[in-house]
C-alpha cells in the first residue's frame, strides 16, 4: 500500500510538472531598431514593406521628439540626442547629451541597458551598431559611472575600419556597414536570441543630408527597410522554433527640415517621428498625440517585466504605450505661493498619489527627498499644493503616480 501511494504521488508530480511546462509563458525578448533621420510623413508615403508588416502585427503611430517647445525639456532634434531620448526615457535636460560630439552623458539617468543589468535575473544584452560611440559613450560600457556595465553581444566599430570600409561616393560605405550590422543582428538573434537588443542603422541620415527628399532617398529608405527584413525573419524563426515571444520596435531619432537636408530645430517636421511595433497590447496612449520617443523605454521595461528603483523611475519622462496607462500630459500652474498640478486621464478610476521634491540632487548622483503630498482620484485631473507648508525653494520636482504609470514635471519659481 505504501509503495502504491508513493507511485501515485510520483505520477501526479510528474504530470503536474509536465502541465506546468506546457502552460509556462514563453520567454520574452525585445529588440528595437533605429533608422536614422526619417520623418513620419516620408515613412508613410514610401511605406516600406518590412516596417509596415511589423506594424500589421501590432501598430504604427506618429510620435514626437524634442521635448516641450520653449520649456525646460526642449531638446534639439539631433541624432545622438535622439538615441539618448530612447535609451534613458528622458529629455536632454536630464541625460545631458547636447549634440553628436563632445558627448558628456549624465549616467545617473540609467539607460535601458543599465536597467536590464540591474535585474535580479540574467538578462543577456546585444548591440548592433554602425556607430561605436553608442556603446562606448552613450551606454557607457565599462565605465565606473555605469557600474562597469557590459554588453554581452557586440557588433560595432566597423566605421573605424577604413581598410574594410573605405570612403565611397555618396557615403555608400556607411550603407555597406549598415548591411553588415543587419546581417550580424539577424545571425545573432537566430542563433543566440539575446534578451534585449538595439540595432542602429546610419545611412538614411547620411543620404538625406546629401540629397534631401526625392527619388534617391525613396530608394534607400526601401533598401534599408529590406535590410531589417533579415532581423524580422530571424525573430519569426525564433518564435516558430523556440518557446519565445518577441517585442520588435522600429523607430527613428528625429525628423527633418522641409527640404529633407537638415535637422536640429523645433519645426513640426523635425519633431515628427514614428513608432512601428508588433506588440498587440497597445493602449490609448499609443494613438495619443503626446506619444514620444521617451515612451519606448518604459514600454520595453513593462514588456520585459523589469523592476526599476523608484528614484530612477521618478526621473523618467515617458509613459508605457503597452498595457494599462491612467494619466498623461502633466502641467504646473503656479500662483503666488501655491501650485496646481493638472493632467489628463484615460477614463481612470484609480487613485493618483502626488509626490514633491525641493532639490535636484539626483542629477549629481545623490538622493532627493520625495515628500508624499496627498492623494486624489486620477479622474479629477488636478491637485493644488500650498507651498508655504513645505521647505522654501526656487525649484520643485513633482510626480503624479497611479497604479499603471506616473508623470513627472519640474517647476522653476
Amino acid at each position: 500500500m505504501y509503495n502504491m501511494t508513493n507511485k501515485l504521488l510520483l505520477f501526479f508530480i510528474i504530470n503536474f510538472l509536465g502541465l506546468a511546462t506546457i502552460f509556462a509563458a514563453p520567454k520574452k525578448k525585445a529588440v528595437y531598431i533605429v533608422l536614422d533621420g526619417i520623418p513620419a510623413d516620408y515613412m508613410e508615403r514610401v511605406h516600406p514593406q518590412t516596417t509596415f508588416e511589423i506594424a500589421d502585427e501590432g501598430g504604427y503611430a506618429r510620435a514626437t521628439t524634442g521635448g516641450e517647445i520653449g520649456g525646460y525639456s526642449q531638446t534639439s532634434t539631433i541624432s545622438a540626442i535622439g538615441y539618448m531620448n530612447i535609451l534613458t526615457g528622458t529629455w536632454m535636460n536630464k541625460h545631458n547629451v547636447k549634440g553628436n560630439s563632445n558627448l558628456e552623458p549624465n549616467y545617473n539617468y540609467w539607460s535601458l541597458f543599465r536597467i536590464a543589468k540591474e535585474q535580479h535575473k540574467d538578462v543577456r544584452t546585444a548591440l548592433f551598431s554602425s556607430w561605436v560611440d553608442n556603446r562606448t559613450v552613450l551606454i557607457g560600457e565599462g565605465k565606473p559611472e555605469t557600474d562597469n556595465l557590459q554588453i554581452d553581444y557586440v557588433y560595432d566599430g566597423y566605421e573605424l575600419d577604413k581598410k574594410a570600409f573605405p570612403e565611397k561616393k555618396d557615403q555608400l560605405h556607411i550603407f555597406e556597414i549598415d548591411s553588415v550590422v543587419c546581417q550580424k543582428a539577424a545571425e545573432c538573434i537566430k542563433a543566440d536570441a539575446p534578451d534585449l537588443s538595439w540595432v542602429y542603422l546610419w545611412y538614411t541620415d547620411s543620404g538625406f543630408h546629401l540629397y534631401g527628399d526625392g527619388s534617391y532617398m525613396d530608394e534607400y529608405v526601401n533598401r534599408t527597410d529590406k535590410l531589417i527584413s533579415q532581423i524580422w525573419n530571424a525573430v519569426k524563426f525564433r518564435e516558430a522554433n523556440h518557446d519565445e515571444e518577441w517585442m520588435v520596435i522600429v523607430t527613428t531619432d528625429h525628423g527633418r527640415t522641409e527640404s529633407g537636408h537638415n535637422h536640429g530645430g523645433q519645426s513640426e517636421r523635425e519633431r515628427s517621428v514614428w513608432i512601428s511595433t508588433n506588440n498587440k497590447d497597445l493602449n490609448a496612449h499609443f494613438e495619443n498625440p503626446s506619444l514620444s520617443l521617451v515612451d519606448i523605454l518604459p514600454s520595453i521595461c513593462r514588456y520585459m517585466d523589469f523592476k526599476i528603483p523608484r528614484d530612477v523611475r521618478f526621473e523618467e519622462d515617458g509613459i508605457p504605450f503597452i498595457g494599462d496607462a491612467d494619466i498623461y500630459s502633466l502641467t504646473t500652474h503656479p500662483y503666488d505661493n501655491s501650485v496646481t498640478l493638472r493632467w489628463k486621464h484615460h477614463k481612470s478610476k484609480n487613485t493618483a498619489t502626488i509626490y514633491m521634491a525641493t532639490s535636484n540632487q539626483y542629477k549629481t548622483g545623490e538622493k532627493d527627498e520625495w515628500i508624499k503630498i496627498g492623494e486624489v482620484k486620477a479622474s479629477k485631473g488636478e491637485f493644488s499644493i500650498d507651498l508655504s507648508q513645505y521647505p522654501s525653494s526656487k525649484f520643485y520636482k513633482f510626480v503624479v503616480e497611479t497604479p499603471y504609470n506616473h508623470l513627472t514635471r519640474w517647476l522653476y519659481k
